[in-house]
């Protein structure tokens, strides 16, 4: 079995982190996306991976090489973007015409259960079948309309919320009949959802297959906050306080993590292996990267915060707030609700109005 990962994606919306790694390698629990994906694909029984890669192609090489969780890894790189559908089609003599095919889009975290999708789509002899997922604004999606027999009767690309017939969303995830090449042109970028899928509906030949559980796109900042939560909220152990510090679960500490007294971890943060922590720090519902020096009597909360960065004593960063990595902020500063700021910024004074510090 075969899949293809469209790994090929800019991240815009999560700059200023995503300036320095591509989205697929952002730590969800302190593990890139996507090892949860590749561990998933591997437990149902892929053997190959295409990935299709563009922005940061090298950070997939230099950390995945060629194999990786038992599975051959191939990179099919993209010298000018091809949408969603331009990838496959550039990937077909790696795929080959033998069997049907995975194909997801790399920024979803799910735990959905491919053997069973691609059960489905054998069943009812499909040229493709949609993976979907309830969703509470359509507009956000594509989304599609079944049939009692779970056949497409229409398929429409983010459509205006009031009018949405329906709130199965387009979950970024496919199987894929060989036969899927002759609709995908060649040499030019092509979108699926809007190209290819609505022929294969009028064509009586799209499939959907609507499944329940863990699932989220990491697209938005808020998103990829929220993925974090949820694989927080699904973990057994739970941590153990140590010392004068306290952990307030549900919250994750990587390794070789220094905390000092009367601080205060969690809920739901995510520390990054080798952050040190000063005195009474505290900290909730953020992610810190790995290799993070925050110091003494500083408070975040509902922030991203970036590899190696260095945040001073007597800091506030409240909810929204994304730091890149290598920034520094000096002492006694607070930013306010929704600032960004660019990888390597020196921040002396505080800001406390959303913007974007270049």
């Amino acid at each position: 079995m075969k899949a293809v990962i469209l790994a090929g994606g800019f991240g815009t919306r999560l700059r200023p982190l995503s300036c320095t790694r591509p989205k697929l390698l952002f730590p969800i629990c302190n593990r890139p996306l996507l090892d949860w994906t590749l561990d998933e694909l591997g437990k149902n029984g892929v053997k190959e991976v295409v990935l299709a890669v563009n922005y940061m192609a090298e950070a997939f090489a230099h950390r995945y090489g060629d194999s990786t969780h038992g599975m051959r890894l191939f990179h099919s790189k993209e010298e000018k973007p091809l949408g969603t559908g331009g990838p496959i089609k550039k990937a077909e003599a790696l795929i080959g015409h033998e069997e049907p095919f995975i194909v997801l889009n790399g920024d979803i975290l799910t735990q959905l259960n491919y053997s069973t999708l691609i059960k489905k789509h054998v069943e009812k002899n499909a040229l493709a079948t949609i993976a979907l997922h309830k969703v509470k604004d359509p507009s956000r999606y594509g989304i599609a309309e079944l049939t009692h027999e779970n056949r497409v009767v229409q398929f429409v690309e983010k459509p205006d919320r009031k009018k949405a017939h329906s709130n199965l969303a387009n979950a970024g995830i496919y199987v894929l009949d060989p036969q899927i090449f002759d609709y995908i042109p060649d040499g030019r970028p092509v979108s699926i959802e809007r190209e290819v899928f609505p022929r294969l509906t009028d064509e009586g030949r799209l499939y959907g297959y609507d499944f329940q559980g863990l699932w989220i796109d990491i697209g938005k900042p808020q998103d990829y906050l929220e993925a974090n939560r949820l694989m927080l909220d699904t973990r057994i152990e739970r941590s153990q306080p140590g010392g004068c510090v306290e952990i307030r679960d549900p919250a994750m500490v990587g390794q070789k993590v220094v905390v000092g007294e009367r601080s205060e971890i969690g809920p739901y943060a995510v520390i990054g292996e080798r952050t040190i922590l000063g005195k009474e720090v505290h900290i909730q519902n953020s992610v810190i990267f790995p290799g993070v020096l925050i110091s003494n009597f500083t408070s975040i909360d509902g922030a991203i915060i970036g590899e190696d960065t260095s945040i001073g004593a007597q800091v506030k960063i409240e909810n929204g707030c994304m730091i890149g990595d290598q920034a520094v902020i000096q002492d006694n500063v607070t930013l306010t609700r929704d600032v960004t700021v660019c990888p390597f910024r020196q921040v002396s004074k505080s800001v406390l109005a959303p913007g974007c510090l270049m």
